[in-house]
């Protein structure tokens, strides 16, 4: 396996403005490949789906290809790849549907480790259904979400049971695969959460034992949309509201309205571009990606120490991003200082690391930092080393600067 860095940074345009960017948790920058395809596919023909005419033509095209990518991406079934604005809309599209068959009596659980787009949708849900929530707990000591702590709080009654694969505020990556096991065996449903996770990880959603997993394509170079993937069988039980001419077959049916061609044009050439990331890999798109991955997790575990021990070395950070597995996502708060000061003052340095609890309000809390959160440090396929370096250098000029109070 190989990784050239130099490589991946020539590929995006963004990066000629020479800043160092650790905001890729919350939205990656794009290569040219994605722009190109976007571009390309406004400039052909387009129209509503069809056989007819070019513009038709290209559009069910465009369709399929990306259902294929995704499918790749994802270790799924074309048939069961549902597109979306987000991963946010698409969990409330679900949670909508599926609570049609709760009742008073039945359970969902949620964790306390999730961004709050796999909790609120699924409180509110429940609350109209008149079902209970129930909350899985993880150890802030640790940031270590576990099979027992889901399994606390599960019973004969559970429904669903909503939980991260990758914590976007400190990385946690629960073990899916177990939990999986024991929601089944609880005669529940899982979905799962795989917005952070799938930027970081060849995604399997057979082996995690996921029936649903919600992804976000710019989170790994795409465009910002929703996909969600789940088993063909599993989608054609569930009935969601929609129009009356609209098709009811799957997975169309959960899509409402045009697809923006444009996006999944975009979509599936950052999957292509994902499988590249090994120059070496060879075989099908499917064999790249799980190559590419491979690389791309080595290459990002060997910055991620680099940043640890750096961070080591300042008696004033905290690190709150703890658990044995996890992806190179860091959470840290700076004793006597605002994290926010000094997202503002890297920002003027060339150096985006923001602060704030992006929408892991829960986590947050349970860490005991309030909605505030902190200063978030996540790592991306064109994170270099200089990048890392500048992060370091200006966080202890931050450091070494004396408080000013109003």
């Amino acid at each position: 396996m190989t990784y050239d860095i130099a490589a991946v940074r020539a590929q995006f345009p963004a990066l000629e403005a020479g800043r160092a960017h650790f905001d890729g948790p919350g939205g990656t920058q794009t290569p040219r490949p994605v722009i190109v395809a976007i571009s390309e596919a406004l400039a052909r023909p387009l129209a509503n789906r069809g056989r007819l005419t070019a513009g038709e033509r290209n559009a069910e095209t465009i369709v399929a290809e990306a259902r294929l990518a995704m499918a790749d991406l994802l270790g799924a079934d074309p048939a069961a790849v549902v597109f979306g604005r987000s991963a946010t809309q698409l969990a409330y599209d679900f949670s909508r549907t599926l609570a049609k068959t709760w009742a008073p009596g039945d359970e969902v659980v949620v964790s306390r480790l999730d961004h709050d787009a796999n909790i609120r949708p699924w409180v509110q849900a429940a609350a109209r259904a008149g079902a209970t929530v129930r909350w899985a707990d993880f150890d802030p000591a640790t940031g270590e979400l576990t099979p027992d702590h889901l399994g606390a709080a599960l019973s004969e009654r559970t429904r669903l049971v909503a939980v991260t694969a990758a914590s976007n505020l400190i990385g946690t990556r629960p073990e899916i695969a177990e939990i999986s096991r024991m929601v089944h065996a609880a005669g529940a449903l899982l979905y799962v959460d795989g917005v952070h996770y799938t930027a970081h990880s060849h995604v399997d959603i057979g082996r995690l034992g996921a029936d649903f997993f919600s992804c976000s394509p710019y989170k790994f170079l795409g465009p910002h949309l929703g996909v969600l993937a789940s088993r063909p069988e599993i989608l054609e039980e569930l009935t969601p509201d929609k129009l009356l001419p609209s098709t009811n077959a799957v997975p169309e049916r959960f899509e409402f309205g045009t697809l923006p061609y444009e996006f999944l044009a975009g979509t599936r050439a950052a999957v292509e571009f994902m499988a590249g990331l090994d120059p070496a890999a060879r075989g099908s798109r499917r064999e790249r990606l799980a190559s590419s991955f491979a690389a791309l997790e080595t290459y990002e575990d060997s910055l991620r120490p680099r940043i640890e021990d750096g961070l080591a070395s300042f008696a004033a950070v905290t690190v709150h991003s703890r658990a044995a597995h996890r992806t190179p996502t860091l959470l840290l708060t700076l004793d006597g200082r605002d994290t926010a000061d000094a997202y503002r003052y890297l920002a003027a340095r060339g150096v985006d690391a923001p602060s704030g609890s992006f929408y892991a309000l829960e986590p947050s809390r349970r860490l005991g930092l309030g909605d505030t959160g902190g200063l978030r440090v996540g790592l991306a396929p064109y994170t270099s080393a200089d990048d890392v370096d500048r992060l370091l250098n200006g966080l202890s000029d931050f450091l070494n600067e004396p408080v000013t109070h109003p």
